[in-house]
């Protein structure tokens, strides 16, 4: 089983199945954690699917667009490793990610 690391909000680590195809936000939100809130169904217009990425991944993960970029700017809690989890898609690259929802902003 390929898996996602997700860290909640409150510090609770979760183990989600990853499948491919399936955008990083559409892997949290089957699991049932509630952090992300994905306003826009990840349609790339809003920033709240904000995660933050490990170090170890950055190197794997797509280059992030333009668009993603200024919604990233928009967040009070933007960082290095900031990026949208709806613009992530999972493929077995990924095995093993380890993300941490954003504070809401």
């Amino acid at each position: 089983m390929a898996t996602l690391h997700v860290s909640t909000r409150a510090g609770v680590a979760v183990l989600v199945e990853g499948k491919d195809n399936h955008s990083v936000m559409e892997l949290i939100r089957a699991s049932g954690i509630g952090d992300i809130e994905a306003i826009c169904g990840g349609s790339c217009a809003c920033a709240t699917c904000h995660v933050y990425v490990d170090d170890s991944f950055r190197d794997r993960l797509p280059r992030m667009t333009e668009d993603e970029d200024d919604l990233l700017d928009t967040s009070t809690h933007r960082g290095e490793r900031s990026r949208l989890s709806c613009q992530l898609t999972w493929t077995e690259q990924l095995d093993g990610l380890r993300v941490e929802i954003a504070p809401a902003d």
